[in-house]
């Protein structure tokens, strides 16, 4: 008998039982439609922490107080040394780091209760200097940024987010108004372009000049042992081949100036934009996989239902079975109509749930709640597993029917 004529067969036995075909396929659509949408808004997220992080700089050296833990101590958030990083570490770098950087800055930042009218809630107040928006590739949607001379003459003036402008003044441009931040009055001087929400995004944050921010406002919680600390010093690297070059000088000149031995575990940490990438991706990617399994155990289970309707199937027609063997069909010829009837279910609920995933990532892009990436391996895997799915789990039905005697089956009941 010819394979089309087995397909016949097969596609009339799937058609007579309509509202059980559709059933049978339902677990293996949910299941390609679950795979499909959680790989493709997985590929969306780590594209968008991708974007985010080179929005702020692929040549940006990061160094912060404090040293990153690893094994159980992190796990059970053990204590560690207490450690910071001075203003006068950034003074150093800055004197000696004279080739292959752009800008070398501070960053303090504390959180203070912000006021305008009636409007009062607390936000991020962050210390820099002018280069500060260049080296985090800030734009203003109005006025100017915080200028050197600010922070010379210690000025009161801020530089809004946009979330944070909303917030106080609505629709009114802020340009020239007065705040109140911890009760000390600010004038505001420029508004941040927005960035949503995306890592280090300034939008909800003000920013002062950080000399402004330790004569006046910081107090005795930027100083540790008389000296002023800073949260970050951030150094723009004039060529990323240089990166690793930087970033060791700048290991050794710190190590230095806090007296650690060659020996001693540094109290500080050195990290690039391209270490941050890493780290992050290799967590989204890890996620992904994690819930591309769960959407895998979908499959699973719809691979189930189809042997055990098959199952059922077989056990409805053994007397068709019976008589097809007694008029010449051979085994392999019940055994592939069979294996059809499965395929065909698996491929149809592959078809099905790939439109519905696609249609599920598509909605979550349009709905603005994250960007999903629908890319061709994520639809190749859903449905190659369905495929496989299919002929698995056809395998053990088929073979049943295929070894049934056609004199037991000509007389079953």
């Amino acid at each position: 008998m010819l394979f089309s004529e087995n397909l016949k067969i097969a596609l009339r036995a799937l058609r007579a039982n309509k509202m059980r075909s559709v059933l049978t396929i339902l677990g293996i659509v949910i299941g390609v439609a679950t795979v499909v949408a959680l790989l493709s808004i997985g590929e969306g997220a780590t594209a968008s922490i991708t974007s985010q992080i080179q929005s702020g700089g692929s040549n940006l050296l990061t160094i912060s107080p404090g040293r990153m833990q690893s094994g159980p101590a992190a796990l059970s958030g053990g204590s560690q040394q207490a450690s910071h990083l001075y203003h006068a570490d950034y003074q150093l770098l800055d004197r000696a780091l004279t080739t292959n950087i752009s800008d070398i800055v501070p960053v303090y930042q504390a959180s203070y209760t912000v006021k305008f009218g009636s409007e009062s809630f607390s936000a991020p107040t962050v210390g820099v200097m002018e280069a500060h928006k260049d080296v985090r590739s800030f734009k203003l949607a109005d006025g100017r940024f915080i200028s050197d001379g600010d922070n010379k003459s210690q000025n009161l003036v801020a530089v809004l987010g946009s979330g944070v402008a909303e917030d106080l003044f609505g629709a009114i441009s802020p340009i020239g108004k007065i705040i109140s931040i911890n009760g000390l009055k600010f004038q505001v001087v420029g508004v941040l372009e927005a960035k949503g929400s995306s890592i280090g995004s300034p939008d909800e944050n003000i920013f002062i000049p950080i000399e402004t921010g330790y004569t006046k406002l910081f107090g005795e919680s930027a100083l540790y042992n008389g000296k002023k600390t800073v949260n970050n010093i951030l150094v723009s690297v004039t060529d990323e081949k240089d990166m690793d070059t930087v970033s060791a000088t700048v290991e050794y000149m710190i190590r230095r100036s806090h007296e650690l031995k060659t020996t001693d575990e540094l109290d500080f940490n050195v990290m690039s934009q391209s270490d941050t990438l890493e780290t992050l991706n290799t967590v989204t990617q890890t996620l992904t996989i994690f819930l591309g399994a769960i959407a895998g155990i979908s499959l699973l289970v719809g691979g189930i239902g189809i042997m055990n309707i098959m199952l059922v199937s077989v056990t409805e027609r053994t007397k068709e079975i019976g008589l097809r063997k007694a008029v010449g069909a051979t085994k392999n010829q019940i055994l592939t109509q069979f294996l059809i009837e499965t395929v065909t279910l698996s491929l149809l609920g592959g078809i099905v749930g790939i439109l519905l995933g696609v249609g599920i990532a598509l909605a979550f892009s349009v709905s603005g709640l994250i960007n999903s990436v629908i890319t061709a391996n994520s639809i190749l895997l859903a449905f190659f597993f369905a495929l496989i799915i299919g002929i698995f789990f056809g395998l053990y039905p088929a073979f049943r029917a295929a070894n049934l005697h056609p004199m037991v089956a000509l007389r079953y009941e």
